[in-house]
């Protein structure tokens, strides 16, 4: 076990090199919408710098293949976290390399997983407070963590370089639904159901694909998203110039530049 931050080049450099695994699963990245709107340059150095330094180093290194962890979030995204996220896809989809192999992968949210909405209201309903849901409509996809991580590593053995992964999530759920079914299920009747409203940055349900475009896998439960060009030394440009901005209104802007389809929500 090893501990360093994805944005620390020389470490992460000499682990990639003294070990050389076979296969780099990247998933180091702040992921809480609400927190990284509140950091937004903590949030995109950590993500894309990370990102960058995973992929250069592999390259660099031959490792025979990288994956990237992404979100449904990063698709049309309304929030930073998701916007660094679809900027780690561009950069797989579009970096130069000949022995490695780098994809993403393209998920919802996993039942059971640190953060996941389960734990927390279990946690309510024990407590005796009532269950805290942010909007009446608000829908999310879900997947178990065995299905994630099944999905995760035939994914990365699909690879050829440059593609993105959607695992089939199903139909989304409306939260609303599953915290009354924790509530009928807990037996407390006097459990309530409170709205607390949407958080900065937070959509009323998620997509998985950009546009309807995708192909299929030998795997029902994987499909590929279709590629984004964007020309390799330009996005380079582009990142150096996101970390360089000096506030977050200039941060934000560069976002919207280099992810077209941004639309940043304040809720």
């Amino acid at each position: 076990s090893l501990l360093a931050s994805v944005k620390d080049e020389k470490k992460i450099s000499s682990i990639i090199n003294t070990w050389r695994p076979d296969t780099l699963y990247h998933a180091a990245a702040y992921k809480h919408v609400p927190l990284v709107e509140e950091n937004i340059s903590e949030g995109i150095e950590n993500n894309v710098i990370g990102t960058l330094n995973i992929v250069n180093f592999a390259i660099k290194f031959d490792i025979s293949n990288v994956v990237i962890v992404s979100t449904d979030k990063a698709v049309r995204p309304t929030n930073v976290m998701g916007t660094t996220k679809r900027i780690c896809e561009l950069y797989a989809q579009n970096k130069n390399s000949i022995k490695t192999e780098i994809v993403a992968v393209r998920f919802g949210n996993v039942l059971g997983s640190s953060g996941s909405v389960i734990p927390k209201f279990k946690e309510q309903i024990k407590n005796g407070q009532n269950i805290t849901v942010t909007h009446p409509d608000i829908t999310r996809y879900f997947m178990l963590i065995p299905e994630a991580c099944e999905l995760v590593l035939q994914a990365g053995s699909l690879g050829n370089g440059g593609e993105i992964f959607i695992l089939d999530m199903g139909e989304p759920v409306k939260i609303v639904d599953l915290a009354q079914k924790l509530i009928d299920l807990s037996g407390a009747e006097d459990i309530k159901i409170e709205f607390s409203g949407l958080r900065p940055g937070e959509k009323l349900y998620e997509e998985l694909l950009i546009d309807d475009t995708d192909c299929s896998t030998q795997y029902d439960g994987i499909t590929v998203a279709r590629p984004t060009k964007y020309d390799i030394d330009i996005l380079n440009a582009d990142i150096d110039e996101l970390i360089a901005c000096v506030d977050d209104k200039s941060r934000l802007k560069k976002l919207k530049d280099i992810v077209p389809e941004f639309e940043h929500r304040l809720n």
